[in-house]
């Protein structure tokens, strides 16, 4: 597998590979868990999300990391750097399946990605496209340090999605990093 690999003190962010599926698509059939991230998918569109993911590696040189706990080895759910086509811009996202949420293993990614996102891949600034109803999601953005930048659009087909961009400056994330 080739690529980086992030460590934190309980996580591992690594490329997606094959074994990560059966996880990727559980997560992604889990309609509590896809209520903001366009809604729960079947096996064959998960498989082809995971692939996606999996491929921009070759094709941007980034993209979100399989997160794995450390411990037990299990998937935890995928987070990391994010711009398709069309996207609004450079994002950090984060998903993480719903026996993993609430333990600060996203908040813990998330720093994480970020420091990877302004360091190594260079970018001036950071969003999270976020769905005004994902409480969570939004007290995360905070936690980083992310202001709401108002509503934006997404690509199809998730265009009809209603979302906000959160984000900061990387000068902004190297402050809010400093006071950690």
């Amino acid at each position: 597998m080739s690529g980086p690999i992030l460590f934190t003190e309980r996580l591992i962010l690594r490329r997606p590979v094959g074994e990560d599926f059966e996880a990727w698509a559980a997560f992604s059939a889990d309609p509590e868990t896809m209520e903001h991230l366009g809604g729960a998918v079947e096996r064959s569109v998960a498989w082809r999300q995971m692939c996606t993911t999996a491929g921009a590696w070759d094709v941007k040189g980034f993209s979100m990391f399989s997160v794995i706990e450390r411990a037990s080895g299990r998937w935890v759910g995928r987070l990391g750097p994010w711009q398709p086509e069309g996207w609004p811009g450079t994002e950090i996202g984060w998903g993480v399946a719903h026996g993993f949420a609430g333990k600060g293993y996203a908040y813990e990614g998330a720093v994480a990605a970020m420091d990877y996102a302004v360091d190594v891949l260079g970018w001036d600034r950071v969003i999270h496209t976020i769905a005004p109803g994902n409480v969570r999601s939004r007290r995360l953005a905070q936690r980083l340090g992310s202001t709401n930048g108002g509503p934006t659009q997404l690509p199809a087909p998730l265009g009809a999605m209603q979302v906000d961009a959160w984000g900061q400056s990387a000068t902004e994330w190297r402050e809010n990093r400093a006071r950690r």
